[in-house]
């Protein structure tokens, strides 16, 4: 069992930045690889960026490529997000989750209850 916690959001003007943190707690973390979603209002949650289990391999969605970076400090047990250079499109809860199996993959098992990010115009 893994339980996550995020912590990090709030409301920014759009250009700015804020970064995300995702803490752990259970026995695979470190072996687990992770990812952050987000839901906007009225749409359907979205795969934003994903990170095997030793932060050597990452992959993103389209839209945030070059802006955000995922990263994760196994000795903390913590996952993070940078956002920088955000925009009004950003705005959405946004969710981290993890993985059985050490490699990014589609399926995750594990979910926090999100943290709200609000970028203003």
């Amino acid at each position: 069992q893994v339980q996550l916690v995020e912590s990090g959001g709030g409301l920014v003007q759009a250009g700015g930045s804020l970064r995300l943190a995702c803490a752990a707690s259970g026995p695979t973390f470190s072996t687990s690889a992770m990812g952050w979603f987000r839901q906007a209002p009225g749409k359907e949650r979205e795969f934003v960026a994903a990170i095997n289990w030793n932060g050597r391999s990452t992959t993103y969605e389209d839209s945030v490529k070059g802006r955000f970076t995922i990263s994760r400090d196994n000795g903390k047990n913590t996952m993070y997000l940078q956002m920088n250079s955000l925009k009004p499109e950003d705005t959405a809860v946004y969710y981290c989750a993890a993985r059985y199996g050490a490699v990014i993959g589609v399926k995750y098992d594990f979910w926090g209850q999100g943290t709200q990010v609000t970028v203003s115009s």
